[in-house]
């Protein structure tokens, strides 16, 4: 597990009597993007909701940067540096683009001073700069409310974007965007991966989608870790094919 951003060693989360991660262990390689597959509630996003604070694990560690965090608030995670997309989107529907990025500055200490519209030009620059990234520049002063879902995942991976993070976990990224639009979504995240050095741990259903985003891929089942390796190996593992593939 040496020289992982985020290591998860034997994790095990239960609700009531429904055991929805079993002993789970994982890595995510700085610099990399690492994807997770699996049916629908073999415990993806239940481990995605664990790793960023949100559940508290009855067993195991999860460290980031060799550092634990398994008993830390989603704030404090998220000052180290590490953030989160739903799959629902989480946007300020009533506000423009420009200033969603900018109130999702507001948890940080050096932005409390600019709420209430007074943002440094600085600030509004690296907003609008985010916005070309993801197509968005256009419809920059729109509501955010009036775009398309596809867009508003645009958006909500821009305000991620917004806060520098180190690690940026997706839920799902694609689920829901006009299939136009996918193409587009996937360049963007290799982009923000490569330019901007940003590690990302990626929730995905559609395989082509992973396939072609990954350079390495855990599938899950029944809340166990079934199988990982390379996408070429993941494509070829008939436990895979079994368990995920099979059931579509």
């Amino acid at each position: 597990m040496s020289g992982a951003v985020i290591e998860v060693r034997g994790v095990t989360k239960a609700f009531g009597g429904v055991v929805a991660n079993d002993n789970v262990s994982l890595k995510v390689t700085p610099g990399e993007i690492t994807g997770l597959i699996g049916p629908n509630g073999s415990g993806k996003t239940t481990l995605f909701n664990s790793i960023v604070g949100q559940y508290p694990i009855d067993h195991g560690s999860i460290l980031f940067e060799g550092r634990e965090i398994s008993r830390l608030s989603v704030q404090q995670i998220a000052r180290l540096g590490m953030l989160r997309t739903f799959q629902q989107t989480r946007i300020f529907a009533k506000m423009d683009c420009i200033q969603n990025l900018l109130i999702s500055l507001s948890h940080r200490e050096h932005a409390w001073q600019n709420m209430f519209g007074r943002y440094s030009p600085e600030l509004i620059e690296k907003a609008e700069h985010l916005l070309e990234f993801v197509g968005l520049y256009s419809k920059r002063t729109l509501v955010a409310g009036s775009l398309s879902f596809g867009q508003q995942k645009l958006l909500e991976f821009a305000m991620a974007l917004m806060n520098e993070p180190k690690v940026l976990l997706l839920d799902e990224p694609t689920a829901g965007i006009n299939p136009t639009l996918i193409n587009g979504l996937i360049d963007r995240l290799k982009r923000a991966n490569q330019e901007f050095g940003i590690t990302l741990f990626v929730i995905e259903h559609n395989m082509r989608v992973i396939m072609n985003l990954a350079n390495h891929i855990y599938c899950m089942s029944h809340g166990e870790m079934l199988a990982s390796g390379s996408p070429a190996e993941i494509r070829d593992d008939q436990r895979v094919i079994d368990a995920y593939l099979g059931a579509h």
